[in-house]
């Protein structure tokens, strides 16, 4: 993996605080600008005013879901890498996902190491692809 540095950016979406707490410390650690968004609605401002490289955004949100928030940013910003976090297995979610282009996706509740290296991947350009099974672990 390569080294991070401060021009990758990421935007954590997630409506729960510690989720969101988790992942901005664990990637600013690594050396990455981190922004966090508790909404779809704040993720989608955000896009507009400055997109990060990398969105890791989870699936289930109050008032605007991720699928209905990657819809939107993915019109904005079509290059935006996007990974989904899931907490349920919904199969056809996922693969509508998928479709919208998303780079990834990690089922809650995830290994933060795994999800580390997986961001580096994404983001130093050496990912290859989308997986064919189901990612658990536990934090």
């Amino acid at each position: 993996m390569s080294e991070p540095t401060s021009n990758h950016s990421i935007l954590v979406v997630d409506d729960q605080m510690g989720v969101r707490r988790l992942l901005f410390e664990a990637f600013k650690e690594d050396g990455y600008e981190v922004r966090l968004a508790a909404s779809g609605f704040e993720a989608i401002s955000q896009v507009n005013s400055a997109p990060p490289q990398l969105i890791l955004m989870d699936m289930k949100m109050p008032g605007m879901n991720g699928l209905e928030a990657l819809r939107e940013i993915k019109r904005i910003n079509p290059d935006i890498a996007v990974i989904m976090m899931t907490a349920y297995g919904e199969l056809e979610i996922v693969a509508e996902a998928m479709k919208l282009g998303v780079k990834e996706y990690i089922t809650k509740p995830f290994d933060i190491n795994e999800l580390r290296e997986l961001v580096g991947k994404v983001l130093s350009g050496e990912y290859v692809g989308q997986k064919d099974s189901w990612r658990s672990s536990s934090i």
